[in-house]
């Protein structure tokens, strides 16, 4: 017999962990969309992210280093993929709903504009009396309406579960906004797990690709990182001493899997003192309830001003990015001033969302590599 859905919402309820959210549960869809057959919603909700548009744009964004600086360097496409990975780990450990963690954890960065956080804060400055631009609203914008592949609604009309964990996407990078559709204080505990592998995600392997690019040395950060010294010295000595790279790798692991533990020994132990039992007392709690211990948030804190220092604000890194958000807000006053010139799509919007947005999601849409191309189509800058 083929495995249906319903055969699939069985299985969770016998498996799942009271407090995990239950696709059988979901709060439905804001357009009628009938239910998959063979998969659950939050199957369903997975697939369309990773279709979209939005999704596949994400390898030509900037993750630290602008796009094309170094094949082996991250963009916003492998980072995403490995938070997908790093957050299915830990729900499962905590036996959550681990297609709703990854759906909301592939679609949260496909809001996010070109040139990584520096072209973020660039949109937002320029739309700074037309709303502003925040990249959790954006891609909330993009899965609700920007996505345009199906004849009955617009957007990818995504479960509220889903679109519940894009709003309420919190990192030290991320700081979520008020939404009058999602107003409990806390959210599911998949959407707070994909938060988590977020922070995990970036600062593991933004210390790989600064070493990659030679801009980080593990001598230096060994003498001014503790969890990197501590997980240095752990693969030392259950591994001996490795060639250059395969030492670097295991590092790298040892501090995720590391993370990893923390997070899931801390959240469970801190679900059964609280007795957190349904979503429902979840969401009814103040403060998020999936986090490192109060160590291991200092030791990150330690790491995080590091990478500030030598990595993301390293002239070599920093200058490029600068260079590419000046490019930005030149393609903004430009197509502020020849709105005809924007993609199909785009100009069908301008009606109903007016200038200045429909300008900002043109931007925000676009890629490095396509930005930097207008730029040298539109503006035509001498040599």
């Amino acid at each position: 017999m083929p495995c249906t859905r319903e055969e699939l919402e069985r299985r969770e309820r016998d498996s799942l962990a009271p407090f995990a959210q239950l696709s059988a549960d979901t709060r439905g869809r804001l357009y009628a969309d009938n239910g998959p057959e063979w998969r659950t919603h939050y199957q369903r909700d997975r697939d369309r992210v990773i279709h979209s548009r939005a999704f596949r744009r994400l390898e030509y964004k900037t993750q630290v280093f602008l796009n094309g600086t170094g094949d082996h360097l991250r963009t916003r496409l492998t980072h995403t993929i490995e938070v997908a990975a790093i957050s299915r780990n830990i729900a499962r450990a905590l036996r959550l709903n681990e297609d709703l963690t990854e759906a909301i954890a592939l679609a949260h960065d496909l809001g996010h504009s070109a040139f990584g956080h520096k072209g973020e804060e660039a949109l937002n400055r320029l739309m700074r009396d037309h709303g502003g631009f925040d990249h959790n609203r954006q891609s909330l914008r993009v899965v609700e309406s920007l996505e345009q592949k199906y004849p009955d609604f617009p957007g990818l009309n995504l479960s509220w579960e889903v679109r519940e964990g894009l709003t309420k996407h919190a990192t030290a990078f991320d700081i979520p906004g008020s939404s009058p559709e999602f107003q409990h204080r806390s959210p599911s505990l998949e959407a707070q797990v994909a938060n988590v592998a977020d922070e995990i995600t970036y600062y593991s392997h933004d210390i790989d690709d600064g070493l990659d690019s030679g801009l980080l040395s593990e001598s230096a950060l060994g003498k001014a990182v503790p969890i990197w010294r501590h997980a240095s010295r752990q693969v030392i000595k259950d591994h001996g001493r490795l060639p250059d790279e395969c030492r670097r790798y295991f590092v790298i692991r040892c501090l995720i899997d590391s993370q990893v533990k923390d997070v899931v020994t801390t959240t469970e132990a801190r679900l059964a003192r609280l007795r957190i039992n349904a979503p429902r007392a979840v969401r009814e709690h103040p403060r998020p309830l999936v986090s490192y211990s109060p160590e291991r948030k200092r030791q990150n804190q330690e790491l995080r001003r590091y990478l500030y220092k030598h990595l993301y604000y390293n002239p070599k890194v920093h200058e490029p990015n600068l260079q590419a958000v000046k490019l930005l807000e030149e393609l903004f006053a430009y197509f502020l001033r020849h709105p005809d010139e924007m993609g199909s799509q785009a100009k069908k919007r301008l009606k109903h969302d007016g200038l200045h947005r429909t300008v900002c999601d043109y931007l925000a849409g676009m890629t490095d590599r396509y930005a930097i191309l207008e730029y040298q189509r539109s503006l035509k800058p001498k040599p």
